[in-house]
């Protein structure tokens, strides 16, 4: 148990990769240091339990990485998902920081595994956790604890005493009774509001409540909002978040993973009108799968059916759910209360615009269709033996990306474009800086490591002078 009636060198609010990154770096510089995690242990660690890799840049191939990956392809891949929509210069100090994190990581506990092949193709790219998302958090909080970081689970701040940039406290309860715990400097690394679904209808209207979180229940938000409502400078689109399709019989929080769809190159998409909405061959995996999220939210109920045949059945990684299978085209519709003289119609237009081609999912094949629209651009096949599947889909949403705007030293930058006095920022919560829109694969786990670091040496620095001051 956390001794909380003393003070504190730097105070971390969160739990996951990014919290652990800022306790770890900070403990490293000399720092007293006290985590404070919302969720019980068992389910510590926020989004970090549901990773599987990180995007890092690197000069050469490695014994996990199949070669090199240098900052300015990294930096157009970034620049190309968001669409430029980002402070370049926050975005290139990530970047450039982010070579050295495969190691300092590792120095940590943290170990990879070998470069994957098969259809992710990120074999170069991203490196990825021995044993996923829950071994690495794992391995943070054993090197954390070791280097005597103080963690107290079931520790949800209820309120934030900040005055002119400056914070001074945060409240928890214990025994029914608040407890106020004391620190010289903050790092805010607690995620977005993805959880929070009252918040997210705000911007998105009554459709949010339609949407699945994949990760943590504990999301919430409040943290963002008590740092904004003292003066803290918001940054990001708060429509905007990492959204994919998942499995629409997902439970509503931590689906994780493995509900996950990538089918679409496989068949058709439709919605909730049995017709088809956007081009389903448009790009290769990393960068379409989290465009689907997305479009499947602006959708009449929020649902979509990924349609296709029994000669692709195995062609791909499935839901923890089972497909819904039929002998006909209509008999899939009436599965899924569509209409099913739409639905064949569907089917049966895409068919006889399919042309010719060479099938090959790892290439922007030749396989298109012609004189429909949308037009499917690659991967186009015909949808004609049967049994016939479907998968129902819904957006399931990663994270927000609505956050507090911070320099490159991971501080926060108050309403008037001054720094905060001793408040740095981490993770999800910031994430917004450098991800405007969209997102590449492992981008998250890299935006949470490098500026959770630079936010632990930084918050040590500023307690450090005040000790000494």
């Amino acid at each position: 148990m956390a001794d909380l009636t003393r003070k504190y060198d730097v105070l971390v609010i969160g739990g996951g990769n990014a919290a652990l990154c800022a306790a770890i770096s900070a403990a490293h510089n000399g720092a007293a240091v006290l985590v404070l995690e919302a969720a019980p242990k068992f389910w510590r660690g926020g989004n970090t339990r549901h990773t599987r890799n990180m995007r890092c840049a690197h000069d050469s191939a490695t014994d996990t990485l199949t070669g090199p990956y240098p900052e300015e392809e990294l930096f157009y891949d970034l620049w190309r998902v968001t669409g430029g929509e980002m402070d370049e210069e926050l975005a290139r100090h990530m970047i450039h920081e982010s070579k050295d994190m495969l190691h300092w990581i590792v120095r940590q506990g943290v170990r990879f595994q070998p470069p994957l092949g098969g259809t992710l193709s990120l074999g170069r790219t991203n490196s990825f956790f021995l044993g996923g998302g829950r071994a690495m958090l794992n391995a943070l909080y054993r090197t954390a604890e070791g280097l005597g970081v103080a963690i107290e689970y079931d520790a949800e701040v209820t309120d934030l005493d900040i005055r002119e940039g400056m914070f001074l406290s945060a409240t928890i309860m214990r025994d029914g009774k608040p407890l106020v715990i004391r620190a010289e400097s903050l790092v805010a690394a607690c995620g977005g509001f993805e959880s929070n679904f009252d918040w997210m209808a705000e911007f998105w209207g009554p459709a949010a409540h339609n949407f699945l979180c994949r990760g943590t229940k504990w999301n919430q938000g409040s943290i963002l909002r008590k740092l904004i409502a003292s003066g803290v400078q918001q940054i990001g689109d708060p429509t905007q978040c990492h959204a994919v399709a998942i499995d629409a019989r997902a439970p509503k929080y931590d689906g994780g993973i493995i509900t996950r769809l990538d089918c679409v190159i496989f068949g058709i998409v439709v919605n909730r009108n049995a017709v088809r909405f956007y081009d389903e061959g448009e790009d290769i995996w990393p960068k379409r799968y989290a465009i689907w999220g997305r479009l499947v939210a602006q959708q009449p109920d929020q649902i979509a059916y990924i349609v296709f045949d029994s000669d692709v059945l195995e062609s791909f990684m499935p839901s923890c759910f089972p497909p819904v299978k039929a002998n006909s085209i209509a008999e899939l519709a009436e599965a899924f209360e569509l209409d099913p003289a739409v639905l064949e119609k569907t089917v049966a237009g895409f068919n006889a615009a399919v042309q010719p081609g060479t099938f090959d999912h790892t290439i922007l094949d030749d396989c298109r269709t012609d004189g429909i629209e949308p037009p499917k651009t690659h991967w186009a096949r015909r949808i004609e033996k049967a049994p016939f599947y479907a998968y129902p889909v819904r957006p399931g949403i990663t994270f927000t990306y609505l956050g507090t705007r911070v320099n490159k030293q991971a501080r926060m930058i108050m309403q008037d474009g001054k720094p905060a006095a001793n408040m740095f920022a981490a993770g999800e919560i910031m994430a917004g800086n450098v991800l405007g829109k969209g997102y590449a694969a492992g981008i998250g786990m890299t935006i949470g490591s490098v500026f959770g670091k630079i936010a632990g040496e930084e918050a040590a620095k500023n307690a450090s002078r005040k000790n000494t001051g």
